[in-house]
């Protein structure tokens, strides 16, 4: 539905522009705009930044796939900051869209300068001030400069961070038996810019990233070989072994600091949940129980780590909460198959599989939300705002990669080669 609708604005003319300004005196002239006003559902209109060819298309793909309702068509004018809006605010708050995103890009000493303002539009005012970014002039330091400036635009907004700088580890496996290529990649939370970290003859498995952003530890597995944890700086460079155990070396997790390593380890017989540095060293041992503990992750706090155990009985497994100050063990989960949990940004929430199913509980165990069979044994990892998840799964042979709203966004999958497992996304580089 579309109501048609006439505006009459009286501005004050000035050489050649159209703007507002209170030191030149001129007859004034009245403006007819003619124009159709949509009835909007959209919360967020966005104008495509001047001189820009690769930031705004990042932006309103990123801004597109969260709960807010974005729109650049159909806008009345094509402005680049506040004092565009001089004398037509009153066609931009007849709209009915909350808030406005401008801007324009530069050039200043070899870099691409973008400052951008997030408009209230009822209020006709700035939120924050406006906002400079200076990136790189290459299309990758572009691209990821869009996802920083969508973070900031959706936490103007919203009140909350926004997860779109962070990036997704994930597994990419083809062939068999001895024949299998395992690597381990790295994507931009929308899905593109994928790379190749570390290619290997065997398996790869449970990659983590450091709080920074800026490591993965992961597991390899080759022919005739014990698994092994490495450390791999994204960057680049070589991997660094922590763990030169004869046994099961599996399921890394950075602690919140980034100095330590929780794993699980079959070198002294069952699984145990070990803790080491991240470099390699100090090694301690966190349990003892006769039956297996694997798949440990901290908590955000450091405070505690959750890990899965089949002390109840066999193909029963559950998962439980290692505390560090009182070595207190307590059982979290309630379903009758519980394993790989992972927690949200806060803590509140652990991304689990329950039995055949991916699905969400809080801290007391209670599932809260249940995002169904994926075909693989795998949960969820959170986003870094903890508003979506990442996981794996086989369609129609392929293997995916989803990324799903947990509040009414969009949900999009992206294929690759062969078998698609364990994405975990990264924190908001630091």
């Amino acid at each position: 539905m579309r109501t048609h609708k006439k505006l009459l604005l009286t501005l004050l003319t000035g050489a050649s522009s159209l703007l507002m300004a209170q030191s030149l005196l001129a007859a004034p002239v009245v403006l007819e705009l003619d124009y159709e006003i949509p009835v909007q559902q959209n919360q967020v209109a966005f104008v495509p930044f001047a001189g820009d060819s690769v930031l705004s298309s990042v932006i309103l793909n990123d801004l597109n796939r969260t709960e807010l309702s974005v729109t650049s068509q159909g806008l009345p004018q094509q402005p680049r900051s506040i004092n565009e809006l001089s004398g037509t605010l009153p066609v931009w708050q007849s709209l009915g869209i909350p808030y406005l995103v401008v801007g324009s890009t530069r050039s200043n000493r070899g870099k691409i300068v973008t400052d951008y303002e997030v408009i209230d539009v009822k209020a006709g005012r700035v939120i924050e001030g406006k906002q400079t970014l200076s990136a790189d002039n290459n299309s990758q330091s572009l691209r990821y400069a869009g996802h920083v400036i969508a973070d900031k635009v959706y936490e103007l907004i919203t009140g909350i961070p926004g997860d779109f700088s962070g990036r997704i580890a994930y597994i990419e496996e083809t062939g068999v038996g001895i024949d299998k290529t395992s690597r381990l990649k790295v994507m931009d939370a929308d899905g593109e810019n994928a790379s190749t970290i570390t290619e290997v003859n065997g398996s790869i498995f449970s990659p983590a990233w450091s709080p920074d952003g800026n490591r993965i530890a992961y597991t390899v597995q080759r022919d005739k070989s014990y698994p092994v944890i490495y450390v791999q700086n994204i960057s680049g460079g070589g991997a660094t072994t922590v763990t030169p155990y004869k046994g099961s070396n599996m399921s890394p997790s950075f602690s919140p600091d980034g100095s330590k390593i929780l794993f699980s380890s079959s070198f002294e017989g069952s699984a145990d949940i070990y803790e080491i540095s991240a470099g390699g060293g100090n090694l301690r041992k966190l349990t003892n129980w006769p039956s297996s503990e694997v798949q440990p992750t901290y908590a955000p706090d450091g405070k505690s780590f959750v890990f899965v155990s089949d002390k109840t009985g066999f193909n029963r497994p559950q998962i439980y909460r290692y505390e560090f100050g009182s070595g207190r063990i307590s059982k979290v989960s309630n379903s009758g198959y519980a394993t790989t949990p992972k927690f949200n940004n806060d803590g509140t929430q652990i991304g689990f599989l329950s039995g055949s199913s991916a699905a969400i509980m809080n801290s007391n165990g209670q599932v809260v939300t249940n995002i169904g069979n994926t075909g693989l044994d795998e949960g969820v990892s959170f986003s870094p705002n903890g508003k979506r998840v990442v996981y794996a799964s086989t369609q129609g042979g392929k293997g995916v990669i989803t990324i799903k709203s947990l509040n009414g966004g969009e949900a999009f999958g992206k294929s690759g080669q062969g078998v698609i497992k364990s994405p975990v996304w990264s924190p908001n580089p630091k």
